[in-house]
This record gives C-alpha cells, sequence and structure tokens, in this order.
C-alpha cells in the first residue's frame, strides 16, 4: 500500500493531496437520504506546512464556507494542478508570488492546448481564494496573490435608468398591480432573477403590515448560506394584498414563466416612454449601485444580494464603476 493511500490513524501525517475526496456531495445513505459529512477537527497548516498536505485542511475550508460543490471541484483540482508543477513538498512559506507567476504562464503558453480566458481567471480566482485562506490562518504573513491581477474580458457595462427614468417606471408600473408587485421587489431586496421565480407564499412575512420582509431559501444544501431575509417598504404591503386577490396564487408568488414577467416588465417601460433597455437584471443593477450611493459597505451588499465570494470578485467591480463612475 502506497503512501497515498495509507489509512488515516491517530497521528499520522495528513493525507496526501490525491487521497480525499474530490466531490462535495455528501455520500447517499441506506434509505435513499444524504449522509452528513463527518465532523472531524482538521488542524490548519502552518508556514512550513507543504503544499501536498494543505489539501486536506483547504477542503474542509472549502466545504464550511460559502462555496458551492462545482467550486469546490474546480478548486480542488486548480490546487492538484499546482502541486503537480511546484512539487507536493514545498512548504507554504515558499510559495511565492515569482513562482505563482511561473505556473500561470506554463497554463497559458506552455501545454499543447490553451485554456479559454474564463478558465484561466478561474484558476486565478483559485490562487486568490487559497493564498487568502492560507494568510487568514496565519500560515503565511503576506498574500503572494496580492499583485497577481484577475483579467477577465469584462462583458460592458449596462447603461442605468436616471432616477427620473426609475420613477416614470413605477408610476407605469402601477397601472398593473402584478408589475407593481415585481417593480417594488427588485427594487427594494435586488433579488436574482431565479430567486423571485423561486418565492412562495410562505416566504412572504406581513405579520408586521409596517415592515413587510420576504425569506429567500434554496431547496438544497450548498446555497443555504446565502438564504437571508430582505425588508421591504411598507407600500408593498398594499399592493402585493391587492395582487393575492386579483391572481389568487396557490403556492409560488409568480405562478407564471419568467419570460411572462419581462413581457410584464416590457409593457411597462413602454408605457413609461423609456427607450433604454430594462431587464430583471437590471432592476437589480439599480438596487446594487442605489445601496453603494447610500453607504452600505460592499460586503453587506454582496451579502444582501446574496453572491458567493467568487462571484462577487468580478461583480463588485462592475457595481464600483457603476456607482462611482472616474
Amino acid at each position: 500500500m502506497t503512501e497515498d493511500h495509507a489509512p488515516t490513524r491517530a497521528g499520522a501525517a495528513q493525507p496526501s493531496l490525491f487521497a480525499f475526496e474530490t466531490s462535495a456531495t455528501p455520500p447517499a445513505t441506506a434509505h435513499g437520504g444524504m449522509a452528513a459529512a463527518p465532523l472531524i477537527e482538521v488542524a490548519p497548516p502552518s508556514g512550513d506546512t507543504t503544499l501536498g498536505a494543505c489539501a486536506l485542511p483547504y477542503q474542509d475550508h472549502l466545504r464550511r464556507t460559502d462555496h458551492s460543490a462545482y467550486t469546490i471541484t474546480c478548486f480542488l483540482s486548480d490546487l492538484r494542478m499546482l502541486t503537480d508543477f511546484l512539487g507536493r513538498n514545498v512548504p507554504a512559506r515558499d510559495l511565492t508570488q515569482e513562482r505563482l507567476a511561473t505556473w500561470l504562464e506554463y497554463l497559458r503558453h506552455g501545454r499543447e492546448t490553451r485554456p479559454a480566458p474564463k478558465t484561466m481567471a478561474r484558476r486565478v480566482t483559485f490562487l486568490k481564494n487559497f493564498f487568502g485562506w492560507l494568510q487568514s490562518v496565519g500560515a503565511l504573513e503576506r498574500d503572494p496573490t496580492e499583485r497577481i491581477a484577475l483579467s477577465r474580458p469584462a462583458p460592458p457595462l449596462p447603461e442605468l435608468l436616471y432616477e427620473d427614468e426609475v420613477a416614470r417606471i413605477e408610476a407605469a408600473a402601477a397601472e398593473d398591480v402584478r408589475c407593481h408587485t415585481l417593480v417594488l421587489l427588485l427594487l427594494s431586496a435586488g433579488l436574482k432573477k431565479e430567486e423571485v421565480m423561486g418565492l412562495t407564499i410562505g416566504n412572504v412575512d406581513l405579520s408586521d403590515p409596517e415592515r413587510p420582509a420576504i425569506e429567500v431559501r434554496f431547496p438544497g444544501q450548498a446555497k443555504r448560506r446565502r438564504e437571508r431575509r430582505m425588508e421591504l417598504p411598507a407600500a408593498w404591503t398594499e399592493v402585493y394584498q391587492r395582487y393575492l386577490r386579483r391572481y389568487q396564487p396557490q403556492d409560488r408568488v409568480f405562478a407564471c414563466t419568467d419570460r411572462n414577467l419581462n413581457y410584464v416588465l416590457a409593457s411597462a417601460v413602454k408605457r413609461a416612454g423609456i427607450q433604454k433597455r430594462v431587464t430583471l437584471q437590471l432592476l437589480r443593477d439599480i438596487y446594487a449601485v442605489r445601496q453603494l450611493r447610500a453607504g452600505v459597505s460592499f460586503e453587506t451588499l454582496r451579502e444582501r444580494l446574496g453572491l458567493s465570494e467568487e462571484a462577487w470578485y468580478e461583480t463588485a467591480e462592475k457595481y464600483r464603476k457603476l456607482a462611482f463612475p472616474a
């Protein structure tokens, strides 16, 4: 039996990089359910910990924090590639910016197939996540990725609405109670499209009509850390109650497709005489920009938008440019 496949026992060295399970999904039980992940204490790495021995505590960190199963699998795969290139026995303290830049250069130009820009951007995101974690647990005094740029072709910034245009859309939306409910919800809570579509009547709290609120929930385990409670303005209560009387939804608040909601919004935009392209996402963007201009911190905004740390890397820059253009 090789070192990489030796059974774990008390006092033994940490498992090797290739000994852990890459899937972030817990194994199924005999009854078809999902078994809970075992709760074990994993010692944090130090500056003397080798790159190979960082794998298990890093995996444990990813599983305990706000990362999807897909992200965990990708980041652990990237860690294997980095270890293959630099060597599994190099101590964490010797992982310099120059070594990491050499690895990135090799990935870009040293192999027969060149990765897509999106893939390279994800690998830089992995480096920043991995070394940010090493610094946070005290293994490194300084993050060697600080000067490594996250270069991904940035999509063009959306054309925001002026405040008077937002007011015109709100006035036009008031002619249709479904549209009015939708527009107020997006401008007040900044939900994603899929969160709007997944909102149920049970997620709406009108126990205090002056402070209505919604609970954003997810059915799976992976996204539960992004569940949150969002308060809405008092005016939403009366609009929502009229909507319930008019449409009488039984489960989901909006018992239609997202295409239907886009048509509903487009009709209000047309009535308002707005020529710009207005989508559910644009109303979410307007919510985010308003939050930043009101003095909300970037970290608080990330939490209110329900974004993971990885998704926030480039989204934060987008909202910074929209809220505070140079």
